[in-house]
């Protein structure tokens, strides 16, 4: 990764940490005491209920809902349909996002910060969110050696606090 795509993911980062302080917001939903692996609201909800199937089959996310969940590393994961339900329960690993839903950029960076399911890419067969789209500009300028930098730090920041990342 370059000091370039450093400097501009750091500046990303840093407008909206400061944005989420000043704003109320469901993209901020991170709980920052949380040592779980899996980005979760206080209630252990993944992807804030959106659908993880739906990114695959639909090519979009969509909202799911809790007629169709189903528990999967510690989180509540929610479909829009008993067919994506039933196909995440077959195989979850592969429709799970990556790094349990936080920023890829930051996961890249040491943080985790809280990923955007409006703000996501599939590489290489698998979930990736950010936390917003400038991020994800920058993380894209450099997928594969922001995802090199990002699958060394996970084993030493998933059972972190993000407050104690942050």
């Amino acid at each position: 990764m370059n000091t370039r795509t450093i400097l501009t993911a750091l500046a990303a980062i840093g407008l909206t940490l400061g944005t989420a302080s000043a704003v109320t917001s469901p993209a901020f939903a991170v709980v920052p005491n949380s040592t779980a692996a899996v980005n979760t609201d206080t209630a252990g909800i993944a992807l804030h209920g959106y659908d993880a199937v739906a990114y695959f089959k639909a090519g979009k996310p969509q909202q799911g809902s809790p007629r169709f969940t189903t528990s999967y590393e510690g989180a509540s994961y929610q479909f829009a349909s008993a067919e994506n339900l039933k196909a995440f329960q077959a195989n979850p690993a592969a429709y799970a996002p990556a790094y349990g839903g936080f920023c890829a950029m930051g996961v890249a960076l040491d943080k985790k910060l809280d990923g955007d399911p409006q703000v996501w890419k599939i590489v290489d067969g698998k979930l990736y969110l950010n936390v917003n789209k400038d991020v994800s500009v920058a993380w894209q300028r450099d997928i594969p050696g922001n995802l090199t930098k990002a699958n060394e730090n996970w084993p030493t920041i998933k059972d972190k606090t993000p407050e104690s990342l942050n």
